[in-house]
């Protein structure tokens, strides 16, 4: 994407990852028994509770907030958010295939990690605001 801004490029792969997220858990439903064990009140690991849905709430929606913040704020404030958010998503990706073994989940995971570190690749290299880095 060489001819595009560094804010519409940055938008533009929270977005993709965004829809990774919801899709990689969308298709978790499928998966035999999941639906069983989620109305017997646990998510993975996780007990079902108001803490760990709000907790999955916010996973996803931070990547929605960024692309809007990728667009309309201030350049300091979309570098420093992106390159820390971007980190961030990267060891939360990671975690999130601790353990999996699904083949589908895993490669919805290495892309997260591929679209997260380019979100801390673009933003690194983005040093004095201008259109590209």
């Amino acid at each position: 994407m060489p001819d595009l801004s560094v804010r519409i490029k940055l938008a533009a792969v929270w977005t993709a990852l965004m829809f990774l997220y919801v899709y990689a858990d969308l298709l978790s439903f499928y998966r035999p028994g999941e639906l069983a064990e989620i109305s017997a009140g646990t998510m993975g690991p996780f007990e079902v509770s108001q803490g760990t849905l709000f907790i999955a709430a916010v996973i996803v929606i931070i990547p929605a907030l960024m692309i809007v913040v990728s667009a309309a704020a201030p350049f300091p404030l979309v570098r420093q958010l992106s390159l820390g958010v971007g980190v961030l998503y990267v060891l939360v990706s990671v975690s999130n295939l601790i353990g999996e073994s699904w083949a589908y989940y895993l490669f919805f995971g290495v892309l997260e990690i591929g679209l997260a570190a380019l979100v801390v690749a673009y933003s690194y290299r983005w040093q004095d605001g201008s259109v590209s880095p």
